[in-house]
């Protein structure tokens, strides 16, 4: 199923339209593909999101990050 999209343009996004046909691709097509790569990424965007949440973190070192860095410059006064 097809559906008419209308969008108002702006100076960025005639910008835009002017690179994407430039090889004489329809800014139908442009835009199209735009959406379609769009939404790709973002999908992309969220799954590595939740891979990286779903990571386990490991056991803890014991080491205290900020208690060293402020060791270490009290140390350099």
């Amino acid at each position: 199923m097809t559906t008419t999209i209308t969008i108002r343009t702006d100076a960025d996004t005639e910008h835009a339209l002017e690179v994407l046909t430039h090889a004489g691709v329809s800014r139908s097509r442009a835009i199209r593909e735009a959406v379609v790569q769009a939404a790709t990424r973002r999908e992309r965007a969220v799954q590595l999101r939740r891979a990286a949440l779903r990571m386990p973190l490991g056991e803890p070192d014991g080491i205290n990050v900020a208690d060293e860095l402020s060791r270490a410059r009290g140390e350099e006064h």
